[in-house]
């Protein structure tokens, strides 16, 4: 009895011990849901680290150094307190140090090592030796290691980064260019900030998986991607539960087209977010299994039919809100995967039906959590910050940009893709180049979703017309709006431009080109509007005229009744717009440090009546 017991009481312990180190681990979900493996290493927890202020560590022997005197929580940047350092001030070059352990199981294998984002140019060293480079801070990369690891041995890891965002060569987005955060500019981000992990995969495995769903086919159709062509084969397995609906078997080798009949398909919306589980199966020539990844599908369709955006081959009204993936004790990277989810959560519960991903590439779990809930997303990358005029610059933009559409573009939740936002740069001949290279390159590579290259900016090329406006005023924003001209023509009137060259015959001409006008033949959405500002004792300090350091646009409310009139008002305005706008985006979800317009405050407690403004921003237009 007494053994039994003690048997017990070890088993709880171990239990306990197991959670202690699972809780104790930052980000320790596998950072690729939608193509999974079983057999990885989370590299996230505490790294060495050191600040590189004079850009010299190449010439120090950083590459091979076996540590350094900081210590760092990966996946947290260190301008984050969730890092452990808190470093806010610009910093240009950072080193990490760690070491990793190779399974001895992995023997055979080909090991990769993978990152979820290191902003913004990367280099990677093994035992200091150089591994790769990657240019780019919201892509995710991965090097093969295997020829410089050995199972079952330690090994030295060490990663370089290098940002210099005042130089007009990268992109940046929200991230201040100054010392301190102002108006709608935020903490920066450096170094690694998305997870890092090892895994072990077949020289002949499944490298990726391109999924278009056909609704109008009842088929999923899958362009697999392997490492190495080979006489194995890949076994595709579709099940709705435990029902099988769907299986195929096809040659592993990177010509396949597999295609996949799905019979009375269940389609995924934001009312019904259905998804399929997919199994991928590398078999040898002996039957057995080499490599096997988990995945799902969403079968859904998104098309566009005159100035309307369709969903499942129906008119579909978007209610975005503005998300900028800000959090306050992490930055860019979410605390953990249930805060991810919980912003979701908390834009469902306040009326929306989805969001705009503001000027930052989001992490896959976010999309992933979107998919599961029935959440639509629009995908944007940081380009603020960049010079697009510079050809160096388009071409690094161009490459990342397309990185994060092979990435994410599996995700039924992402319906549009906006790789720009307010560009307005006077330039006749680089940027409409850019515009239309960014256009072409994302239909190239995702012909299934409409593509809005510029967000409430200079339109070249694009299959939706936005616009942005911040006019308080219900009545003046709906004029404003249903004329669609003045935000262009103010912003032609502010922009100083160069001097013509041979090819222009006027002044009109030029500001044409650049500035083309809305023809009313594609879909027109306000994707930024309202951003009504709303602080903690703002009642207070209006009726006293005391003056805080919060922003937000116009003059703000003097009190909350004033505030639930305008937001109400503002809606219903672009709401009896419906046969000239199809959809918004309203700024915005959470207060991000000093811009305090947000429906919740920066720590994501409510500061308005949740079943009130729910009510406002459910409002469908009348059909």
């Amino acid at each position: 009895m007494n053994i039994k017991k003690s048997i017990g009481f070890i088993i709880i312990y171990l239990f306990v011990c197991v959670l202690t180190i699972s809780a104790a681990q930052p980000r320790p979900e596998y950072p690729r849901p939608q193509f999974e493996r079983a057999d990885w290493v989370n590299l996230n927890g505490e790294w060495n680290y050191t600040l590189d202020f004079s850009g010299s560590g190449l010439e120090k022997g950083y590459p091979s150094a076996t540590g350094f005197d900081g210590k760092i929580i990966v996946p947290f940047c260190p301008e984050s307190k969730l890092s452990g350092v808190g470093y806010t001030d610009f910093i240009n070059h950072i080193w990490y140090q760690r070491t990793i352990n190779v399974p001895q199981n992995w023997n055979g294998k080909k090991i990769m090592l993978n990152f979820g984002a290191v902003y913004f140019n990367s280099e990677v060293y093994i035992d200091g030796k150089f591994v790769g480079r990657h240019f780019g801070g919201s892509s995710s990369f991965s090097f093969d290691i295997t020829r410089l690891v050995t199972a079952g041995k330690s090994h030295n890891l060490v990663v370089y980064a290098s940002n210099d965002i005042r130089n007009a060569k990268q992109s940046a987005g929200k991230q201040c260019l100054r010392l301190e955060s102002y108006g709608c500019n935020y903490t920066r981000t450096t170094g690694i900030w998305q997870t890092v992990w090892m895994e072990a995969v077949a020289s002949e495995g499944l490298q990726s998986a391109y999924i278009l769903t056909d609704i109008d086919q009842n088929q999923l159709v899958i362009q697999p991607r392997f490492y190495n062509d080979s006489q194995n084969e890949l076994n595709i397995l579709v099940k709705d539960g435990n029902k099988t609906v769907a299986q195929k078997t096809v040659k592993a080798t990177n010509s396949s087209m597999v295609v996949l009949p799905i019979k009375n398909a269940k389609h995924w919306s934001p009312e019904s977010p259905f998804l399929y589980d997919i199994t991928y199966q590398v078999t040898d020539m002996k039957g057995k299994v080499i490599d096997e990844v988990r995945s799902y599908a969403g079968m859904r369709k998104v098309h566009i039919e005159g100035k309307k955006i369709y969903l499942n081959n129906e008119p579909y009204y978007q209610r975005l809100v503005l998300d900028q993936g800000f959090y306050p004790d992490g930055i860019w990277t979410a605390p953990s995967d249930e805060a991810l989810k919980r912003d979701i959560e908390i834009s469902m519960e306040i009326g929306f039906n989805g969001a705009r991903l503001h000027q930052k590439a989001f992490e896959e779990r976010f999309y992933y959590w979107a998919d599961k809930l029935g959440y639509i997303t629009w995908g944007e990358a940081p380009s603020w910050g960049m010079d697009a005029n510079n050809i160096e610059v388009a071409r690094n933009f161009i490459t990342e940009w397309s990185e994060l559409v092979l990435r994410d573009r599996n995700h039924p939740s992402l319906l549009i893709w906006t790789p720009l936002n307010e560009e307005f740069w006077p330039d006749r001949v680089q940027y409409p180049r850019f515009v239309e290279d960014l256009y072409n390159i994302t239909k190239a590579l995702d012909n299934t979703r409409p593509v809005n290259t510029a967000s409430g900016g200079a339109h070249i090329k694009t299959d939706i017309w936005t616009i942005h406006h911040y006019e308080q005023d219900p009545g003046k924003l709906k004029k404003i709006v249903y004329d669609n001209g003045e935000y262009f023509q103010t912003q032609r009137r502010k922009t100083q431009l160069p001097t013509l060259n041979i090819g222009f015959n006027s002044l009109k001409d030029f500001n044409h080109y650049i500035f083309p006008e809305y023809k009313g033949d594609i879909p027109y959405m306000i994707d930024e509007f309202g951003g009504i500002k709303w602080a903690k004792n703002q009642e207070n300090e209006v009726a006293t005229n005391v003056k805080n350091q919060s922003w937000g646009y116009g003059d703000p409310p003097r009190t909350l009744k004033e505030f639930y009139t305008r937001l109400e008002g503002q809606i219903d305005a672009l709401l009896d717009l419906q046969e000239h706008m199809w959809g918004y985006c309203y700024t915005q979800l959470t207060d991000v440090e000093q811009e305090q317009n947000g429906l919740y405050y920066y720590d994501r407690t409510p500061k308005f009546d949740i079943k009130r403004i729910h009510a406002i921003f459910s409002k469908e237009p009348q059909k």
